[in-house]
Order: structure tokens, then sequence, then C-alpha cells
């Protein structure tokens, strides 16, 4: 690696170098923040070990200057004044690690290794990240529906802001894709995206998740755990389905919002973080306010810039999505697709897609796989979306019929879903918990 060391002491920088070369790193000096500045700009380094006491000046005010410039830049710093709120302070500022003085060959050669490991980390996941956008395709963000060509235009005007965004919608229509292009199009797209899901958890393991614990902290906390926001720290934390968040969560994650402060399970530490919040739900947060399940002033603070992402039924370009879709999976699977018949067409644009876009998905890879002709005819969709070419354009699927009872659970959670106008009301026309429906919703693919 390159690495720069910033000291203004020449027999510390001289024993370094030595050190270093012998490494294998290739190494440059500065004995001020302004040589190291210039440095940098003149090429770029992988390290930067950087003196805490830099004459008359503080090496932590030279953290900042030098990530803005190098991003990716890990900064050790070093300094015979070892302190932990001068390490606190350093990590915060963005340093990767702290050593201090005296300090032996074998601890920063301990350092470096840890650097070039995290590199590799990074850059694996950063490869992985490319695979995925390559090999799924993110239709929910393409198309000419007038409606998705606003929220996108929302999106990208308050992806630069630390504002936090609530992105509300049903199931399947794209919240985390959206979610995460407002990251992408942030000031910090380098940074990590962390998503929370609200309802995987009880309140208990939730909060450990979300804030992290220490050893000890209750039965099985074997070892300290940072937690999902230390894990988003200069990037974004993306709490999924908020309105699923346990009530005894819910005043610490308004203190989190407020003061960007917590503390882990078990200890008394506070704890800063920069992070940025993105939110959704597929819930009628107001009607969760009313009755006592959401509180009214957390609402508010999530609700800063609000994003409602239409159904797939209220979209003018569903088939422009299908076919997409299709062009995506026609590479995947080696055919050659034509595109759909007219029939299928009128089935698709028919059909209500209680599933939004995972649904849409779904059936048309489906359909690429078992597409027999050139063409993806009604018969290779699901039965459900054929069903609906009929005059009365919905299922004719009838109490007493040659039905099982699955077959009819099905069918009605589909019609109450698309004549509801959110999944709470669903549940309630259901007779039956939101949980339950989530549930249902989940082994039947809807």
């Amino acid at each position: 690696m390159r690495i720069l060391i910033v000291d203004d002491e020449p027999n510390i920088r001289r024993t370094l170098r030595v050190a270093l070369e012998a490494l294998g790193h290739e190494v440059a000096e500065a004995s001020t923040g302004v040589e190291a500045l210039r440095s940098i700009e003149r090429q770029p380094a992988d390290v930067a070990l950087v003196d805490l006491r830099l004459g008359l000046d503080s090496g932590l005010d030279l953290l900042g200057p030098l990530l803005d410039r190098l991003p990716r830049l890990a900064i050790v710093v070093i300094t015979a004044h070892a302190s932990v709120d001068t390490a606190v302070e350093a990590m915060r500022r963005g340093a990767f690690d702290y050593l201090p003085k005296p300090f032996t060959p074998a601890q920063v050669r301990a350092v470096l290794e840890r650097v070039i490991q995290v590199r590799g980390l990074r850059d694996r996941v950063a490869d992985l990240e490319a695979r995925v956008r390559a090999e799924v395709p993110e239709a929910e963000l393409s198309g000419r529906d007038p409606a998705i060509k606003a929220i996108l235009e929302l999106a990208r005007k308050v992806a630069p802001s630390p504002a936090a965004v609530l992105i509300r919608g049903e199931s399947g229509t794209g919240k985390g894709v959206l979610a995460r292009a407002i990251h992408a199009w942030g000031k910090h797209p380098e940074g990590p995206f962390v998503t929370v899901s609200c309802p995987s958890l009880n309140a208990e393991l939730l909060e450990s998740e979300l804030f992290g614990h220490v050893k000890g902290a209750f039965t099985g906390a074997i070892r300290d755990a940072p937690g999902k926001v230390a894990a988003a720290e200069g990037g974004t934390l993306f709490l999924d389905e908020i309105g699923d968040l346990p009530t005894t969560l819910q005043p610490k994650l308004l203190r989190f919002l407020q003061e960007r402060k917590y503390e882990r399970v078990g200890e008394t530490t506070t704890r800063a973080a920069d992070v940025r919040l993105i939110a959704a739900t597929n819930r009628d947060l107001e009607s969760a306010v009313a009755e006592g399940r959401f509180r009214e002033d957390l609402l508010y603070r999530l609700n800063v810039v609000e994003v409602m992402l239409p159904p797939l039924r209220e979209r003018s370009d569903l088939i422009e999505l299908a076919c997409h879709l299709l062009n995506f999976f026609e590479r995947q699977t080696g055919r050659k697709l034509l595109g759909f018949t007219t029939e299928a067409k009128t089935a698709m644009t028919r059909y209500p897609w209680p599933g939004n876009l995972r649904e849409l998905r779904n059936s048309v890879e489906r359909a690429a796989i078992l597409a027999e002709g050139p063409e993806i005819g009604l018969g290779d969709l699901p039965d459900r979306i054929g069903a609906n070419l009929s005059a009365t354009g919905t299922s004719p699927l009838e109490i007493g019929g040659p039905y099982t009872i699955e077959q009819i659970e099905l069918e009605h959670i589909r019609r109450v879903l698309v004549k509801t106008p959110n999944l709470d009301a669903s549940a309630k026309t259901l007779g039956i918990d939101p949980s339950t429906l989530f549930r249902k919703r989940k082994k039947y693919g809807i």
C-alpha cells in the first residue's frame, strides 16, 4: 500500500519509514496538515498515520479534510497522549484505528493487516453489490408512468439532505428499492446501507439488533455486539415495516431521531451516530396513532419527507414493466422470447396484482421458464391471472365448487386486499390479526 506519515518529529517519520518499507509498502511523509493535503492531491494514499499533535495544530482537525478528499483513506491516529476520550473522538471523526506511543513494529504491522483485511471485505461487498445489480432487474424504478416519474424527481431532490424519509405503499411496490436509490443518490453513496426488518423480532431482541448490546446484558449475550445503528455509521439505516415497531421501542427510536444518540443494551455509555434514516410501511400509521399503537411524535419525526408509491394496478406502464422483466429473464434463461400475446396482455391489465411488482416479477419469471413457444401466452401465466378474463372481470371460483379450502381462502384474501385501502383494513375485514394476514400472504405469495 501507499502510506502517508503525518508527524512533526523527523525521527518518528524516519523510524516509521524504515519499518514500513521493510514490510514492502510505499511511503510518503508530511510534517504539517498542509503538506499532508498537498501530498494526497499529488498522489492518493491508502493509509495515513496521523500524529495527534502537529506542532500547535491538532491532528484530529486534519481527519475531515483528508477524508473529504479520499473517502476510502484508512486513517490511524498515533499519539503519546492516549486517552479514551481522544480515541472516541478520533473514531467519531472517521479514524480507522488508534495507536498509542510507544508502539512496536509488530503493532504497526497488525494495524496495517487489519486495514488490508477490511479493504478486501469492502471490495468483495462492492463486487457482490455490482453482481446483484446486474442480476436483479429493478423494474420498480423504470417505466413511463407519470406518478413514478414525479416520485423519482422528489427522491432525487431529498437524497442529498440528511432529512428522514418515510416511504409508504403496499407490500411489493418497491419501497426497499427506492430506499436504496435514495441512499445511492445521497452525499455518501459509498457508505453502508443497513436494513432492519421491524416485524422480524420481539421488542427485546429488536432493541439489541438495532442499538447493540454488551457482554452479559442478557442470557445468551456472550460477547459485545455493536448493532445495526453502529453498522450504518456514515451511511443509511433503513427501517422496513416501521408500523410494526414495538411500542416499548418507539421512545428510544424517537430519541435517536431527535439527538442521534443511543445506548447499547446493558450499558450506560451514550453513543453518537452519523446515520441517515429512511423508514417504510404498508400500514396506516395515522390509524395506528389514533388507536395508541404508534407514537404521534415519532410519526412526525419520521415523516419529514413522505413518498407514496402507487400499487401496480394503478400504474399505466404495467405491460412495459412486464416486457422489461421478460427481457431480463430471456437473458438469464438463454431463450429467445418475443413478448406477450394480445390475450396475455389483456389478462395482465385486468388482473389486480395484490402482490404488486413482486408478484409481477415472479409471474414473468415463471412464464419465461415454462413457455413452450417464443411468445408468452395466457396459458404460461399463473391461472389466477387468466381467470380475470371472465365476463364478470373476477375469478370464476365459487363456493361449493371443486376447490380446496386453501384455494377458496387464497381467492377471498386476494379480493379483500384489492378492495380495501390498506393491510389493517384488510385484516379487519377478514377478522384476523394483521400479523396473521402477513403470514398468510407470505404463505400464498401475494
